[in-house]
Parts: structure tokens; sequence; C-alpha cells
């Protein structure tokens, strides 16, 4: 049976915790799913939790990308091998709730092209991190909600849902990072595809780069914040 959702999980240095992840979310999406459990390297401890699990599960893949890691390498990667219609990205740190993979999903099959999980609009809510982290993504998300009419109050937040058709049509020019969240927003509201969102309560799990790491992304999250405000295109 073809899945209705293919979920894609970039995970890094998870262990044995990507376990309780994945228990959470095959217990809480009940639709026909494959789960890509993406991982750059052979040496990374969650490769063997990974294929372990997968012993007993055959919906989850663990797939190795050698080429890079990274989520917006890992949903690149992943494209080519999700059979769904829509595509899902989720952490799996644990940080955002596999409960509301459904819900995304069912907005991208009702007709949006990007489903976000929005810890800044009511009934959202962002626990932990580190507070400059925290004030620069809401600042920028709630400035292009209310100025550039993106359609989600967190645009940087990589949890969302998309229509696989549009993936195809825009690409993905992120090199690594996560500012592939906004950049997928940015080209959605520039070809004047809908854009929606729900509350999301994030947990921070204590994985969070220090500052310096911040600053180092803000070029490439400003290069898409600028370019949610051009003119819209065919």
């Amino acid at each position: 049976m073809k899945p209705r959702v293919s979920v894609v999980v970039p995970v890094r240095n998870e262990g044995q915790a990507i376990e309780d992840f994945l228990d959470r979310l095959f217990e809480r999406v009940t639709v026909p799913l494959e789960v890509l459990a993406v991982y750059g390297s052979e040496l990374d401890p969650t490769a063997p939790c990974l294929e372990a699990y997968a012993l007993s599960e055959a919906r989850l893949h663990p797939v190795l990308n050698p080429a890079a890691a990274g989520p917006a390498q890992a949903l690149r990667f992943a494209l080519r091998h999700a059979e769904a219609d829509v595509i899902v990205v989720i952490m799996g740190d644990g940080s955002d709730d596999p409960s509301q993979i459904e819900p995304l999903a069912r907005l991208v099959e009702r007709g949006v092209a990007v489903a976000a999980a929005s810890r800044y609009m009511q009934g959202g809510q962002q626990v932990g991190g580190p507070f400059l982290k925290s004030l620069v993504s809401r600042v920028a998300g709630v400035s292009l909600y209310w100025m550039a009419r993106v359609g989600t109050r967190d645009a940087i937040n990589t949890f969302k849902a998309y229509d696989r058709a549009f993936l195809d049509d825009v690409g993905i020019d992120s090199p690594v990072g996560f500012e592939m969240g906004l950049e997928l927003v940015a080209k959605a509201r520039r070809r004047g595809l809908p854009v929606a969102e729900l509350p999301t309560i994030w947990l921070d799990k204590g994985a969070t780069p220090p500052t310096y790491r911040i600053w180092a992304w803000v070029p490439r999250y400003l290069r898409w914040y600028g370019h949610s405000f051009g003119r819209p295109r065919a």
C-alpha cells in the first residue's frame, strides 16, 4: 500500500533515545506512512539503533546519506526515495510532537503547499532553550507573518508538512542547515501558494549550539527573510 505520508527524520547522535521518539511516532500516527530516518555517517551511534528497530517495524527505513549532514540535505536526499504525496520533516531529538504529523499532513491534503507547526501562534509554546535564540526566532517569525503575509508565525521551524509536487517544483537551495524551513515558506509565498499553521509545543532537549553558532547562520536566514518580501511571481 502506498503511504499517505512520508516522514523524513534527520538524526545525528541520538543513540538509543531515538527508540522512544519512534515509539511515540508510530503510536500516534494512524494513517499509512513510511519513516525515512536519515543519518550522515556509518559511525553515528543512532545507526545500529535504527537498524535494530527496523527489524520489527517495516515502516521504518534507515537511510545513510554520506554526502552531508543537516535537515536540508536529509530532505533533498529523502525526496529521491519517498513514496507519498505529503512529506513531513520532523527532528529526531524529541523536541517536536509526533502527534501533530497527522493534522499537518491533512492540511496539505486539503490544498496548502506548506503546513507549519507554530510555536508563536495562540496555543503554541517554546519550552527551554537559549533566550537570544528564541527571541531572534520569534521576532523573525512574527514579523514575516504580519509584514510579508507568509501564512505562519513560525516560518523558521523545521517541523513542517509539504506538498510533494510543490517540493519537486521549487527545489531546495539551502546547502545544509535549518534555514530550509524559511526558504520553502518564502518560495510558497512568492508563488502565491497557501501556507497554514497549527500550534505546537516545542521542548528544548539541550542540543542547541552556542550563541556564536547562531550568528553564523544569520546570513543564510536573512537571504530567505528578504526573499519573502519580493513580488509574487508565477
